[in-house]
């Protein structure tokens, strides 16, 4: 079998058969499908990849296993200890708060603190994080607030260097493949951590363990996080990555393409919160205990999983819009359902389509971004975190006008109101993001021709 480029389409013939294996894992002698023969492929074509962009995404399928705890059964554990809606978006904006604070912290230890040290501390400072809220005795604004700037520095210190590690061990050509299989990490995890620990929460409740103290529970889910944090880290450090050779990094003037990008990043802002803390508060108010949680989590997620790889290996950059497209119109109908029946249907409803939006929105959505900063670095000659480290305060004013909305509704109209409509809101909003979208795409390619 010849060796194949990673910038080629694969080929691989069944040497029995006489057929494209991309085109079909059909045996012709038998009739029968041989999923063996199609990991072998798959597993073949990931071989291909640069060595340290492999290794970047297994360091990211193992921390994969503590995001969904961090986004889900944070939220959850500070709902069902303080009743209070309010209190879990203050905590989630308090987190918003500490990741530009970080980025800022990060840009200027990045010329004396190799990459993979820093991007392994953020991963580890997660779990400590959640230990920090696990042992609150009240959960009060202070203590919540405190705890959500720590968490919001460990993801600080992780996107700032994922995001760089991403952009420069991939190019324009392959990007579709990387988040493409990073985003099918990430939706499995979504789907077996959150079920699997909501089984074991919900089990810890209703059999009595831990002299029926469900914290404890969730403190045993806490070392296994600080475990996997461990693991991720020491993973990363088997390669040796680049770092930026340029020492500044804040400017104020950007060229229009990027400031157009900003705009992009604030509207891809607007939603991030949302997608942290109203599936916990909907399914804690209409849904049930944690259990619930997972289960509902877990009902979309495999073929939602393989279609999000497919897509990745399939695609090209031309597909892009069209991805992000079909992503925002899934999220938007998910929240006209939620807010029109406003009950157990409409809450899993509305957690189906939002396991299919996000990840649809990440393929379409990073690439650009990445396929941006490498056409304005060069034209503005600045090192690619200068850029990274920019787009963050688009993210974070998005989130704060986004959570923003939600606890000025609570608390001003009424809770159930903000939980119906202040997703339709910002659902319908999103949809400005396919003309922004089409747009730097256009501008982009022109710009590196």
């Amino acid at each position: 079998m010849e060796k194949i480029s990673p910038d080629i389409e694969m080929k691989v013939i069944n040497k029995e058969a006489k057929v494209p294996i991309g085109d079909s894992y059909v045996n012709k002698s038998s009739g029968s499908f041989n999923p063996f023969k199609k990991l072998g492929v798959e597993f073949k074509f990931f071989k291909t990849m640069p060595r340290e962009m492999r290794v970047l995404l297994m360091t990211n399928l193992i921390y994969a296993f503590v995001i969904p705890v961090i986004e889900v059964f944070v939220g959850a554990y500070i709902m069902r200890n303080s009743n209070d809606p309010k209190i879990v978006a203050l905590y989630q904006l308090a987190v918003y708060t500490g990741i530009p604070i970080t980025f800022f912290v990060n840009g200027f230890l990045l010329s004396r603190v190799k990459i993979s040290t820093l991007y392994s501390f953020g991963m580890l400072l997660s779990g400590l994080s959640m230990l920090v809220m696990m042992t609150l005795t009240n959960l009060s604004v202070l203590g919540v607030g405190m705890a959500g700037i720590l968490m919001g520095c460990s993801f600080g210190f992780f996107w700032a260097n994922r995001d760089y590690l991403a952009l420069n061990t991939t190019n324009d050509k392959n990007r579709n493949y990387y988040y493409g299989l990073e985003t099918f990490f990430y939706t499995m995890t979504g789907i077996l951590v959150p079920f699997s620990v909501g089984v074991f929460l919900g089990s810890s409740e209703s059999h009595g363990w831990f002299s029926g103290n469900i914290n404890r529970a969730y403190q045993v889910v806490t070392f296994v996080v600080f475990g996997l944090t461990i693991l991720s880290s020491i993973v990363i450090h088997q390669e040796k990555f680049q770092t930026p050779t340029q020492k500044r990094f804040i400017y104020f003037k950007f060229h229009s393409l990027w400031n157009k990008m900003l705009g992009l990043a604030g509207l891809k802002g607007l939603v991030q919160g949302y997608l942290v803390t109203a599936p916990a508060i909907l399914i804690m108010r209409l849904v049930g205990n944690e259990g619930s949680l997972g289960t509902v989590q877990a009902i979309s997620g495999v073929v939602t999983a393989f279609m999000l790889y497919f897509l990745g290996r399939y695609t090209s950059p031309k597909h892009r819009i069209a991805i992000l497209t079909i992503g925002l119109a899934i999220f938007l109908f998910g929240t006209l359902m939620n807010a029109w029946l406003f009950s157990a249907t409409g809450v899993i409803v509305f957690v189906l389509c939002k396991v299919l939006f996000q990840p649809l929105h990440d393929i379409g959505y990073f690439p650009i971004e990445m396929r941006v900063i490498d056409v304005v670095s060069k034209i503005e000659n600045r090192n690619e975190f200068t850029y990274i480290f920019n787009h963050e305060f688009g993210l974070f004013l998005g989130r704060l006008i986004g959570l923003g909305l939600f606890i000025v509704l609570a608390e001003y109209v009424s809770e159930t109101f903000a939980l119906k409509y202040s997703l339709v809101i910002i659902a319908v909003t999103q949809l400005a993001s396919v003309p922004v979208a089409r747009h730097i795409v256009k501008e982009s390619n022109r710009l590196s021709q």
